[in-house]
């Protein structure tokens, strides 16, 4: 990388908290080199009270974008000029691209969430889904899983400050897409949970819970909720086999890793930062396999 590094190359980012684990910056600075673009990607370890000063360093170091991962996602919405109209509908951001000073933000996480499904086989069409979690990703998932044609999807979240906000997304998707049910429960309520789940066609974690430091825990704590057939995705990636889909799969479902997420709205962010299709096969066999 030093080699190409000049005076000219224009920096992106991810921030987040913790960040040290993540794929993205191996990820993009491949694909960068691979297409010839003079571009490098590093992380930052942004906590939330630091989002405001961070979206202010993008414009001051005139960097051309950035990423933003949990648990961030919400509170970078707050400052940009611009916003698309999913990451309007859903209040949150995982995507920011400078243009001269002006920054827009965009969430690719339910696209990228949709077609990892889609690349190991599974389609969201007319499909009950599960969603625990009520943040940025998940909003992103039930959001893009309505419009790509869910014919149901239920939402678990903790019941706390943030709780109405769950609700209003759930209003805002009915309003979006009319033909899709839409249902919020508390996450504490562990007999609807498992409910839930038990006549779904696809469970999805867009929690922490399961991330390191807390990989030894799982969302779901009664495990008859399992069962084959079942499309378990964990939104986590680190590690690569939670307990969640560790235990899933014990019981026979297909599981679903949050690598090819990850890797999935890379390629959509990577698009709206350079106009360019991502290298996806190679980086999939280098950075995915």
């Amino acid at each position: 990388m030093e080699k190409r590094i000049s005076g000219k190359t224009g920096l992106l980012g991810l921030i987040g908290s913790p960040v040290g684990h993540s794929a993205s910056p191996a990820m993009y600075n491949y694909s960068f080199e691979k297409l010839g673009l003079d571009y490098a990607y590093l992380a930052f370890d942004i906590k939330v009270e630091q989002v405001k000063d961070a979206v202010a360093a993008m414009r001051t170091l005139h960097m051309r974008g950035c990423n933003v991962t949990m648990p961030d996602k919400t509170e970078a919405a707050k400052y940009m000029d611009e916003l698309s109209p999913a990451a309007q509908i859903i209040g949150a951001v995982n995507t920011i691209v400078n243009d001269d000073g002006k920054l827009t933000g965009h969430i690719t996480d339910g696209e990228g969430f949709v077609q990892n499904l889609r690349d190991h086989g599974i389609e969201i069409k007319g499909k009950k889904i599960t969603v625990a979690g009520g943040g940025g990703a998940a909003t992103a998932i039930q959001v893009q899983c309505a419009l790509d044609g869910a014919r149901e999807i239920s939402i678990f979240n903790i019941k706390d400050a943030f709780f109405e906000r769950t609700l209003e997304t759930a209003e805002k998707i009915k309003k979006a897409v009319p033909g899709c049910v839409v249902n919020v429960y508390d996450i504490a309520d562990t007999k609807k949970m498992t409910e839930e789940i038990a006549s779904s066609d696809i469970f999805a974690n867009a929690t922490i819970v399961g991330m390191k430091p807390m990989e030894k825990e799982s969302v779901v704590k009664d495990l008859s909720a399992f069962r084959p057939g079942l499309v378990v995705a964990d939104a986590v990636y680190n590690p690569e086999e939670t307990r969640l889909l560790r235990e899933a799969k014990e019981a026979g479902c297909t599981c679903i890793g949050g690598k090819g997420m990850l890797l999935w709205q890379g390629v959509a962010a990577f698009k709206l930062y350079t106009g360019m299709e991502m290298p996806v096969e190679d980086v999939k066999k280098l950075f995915f396999s």
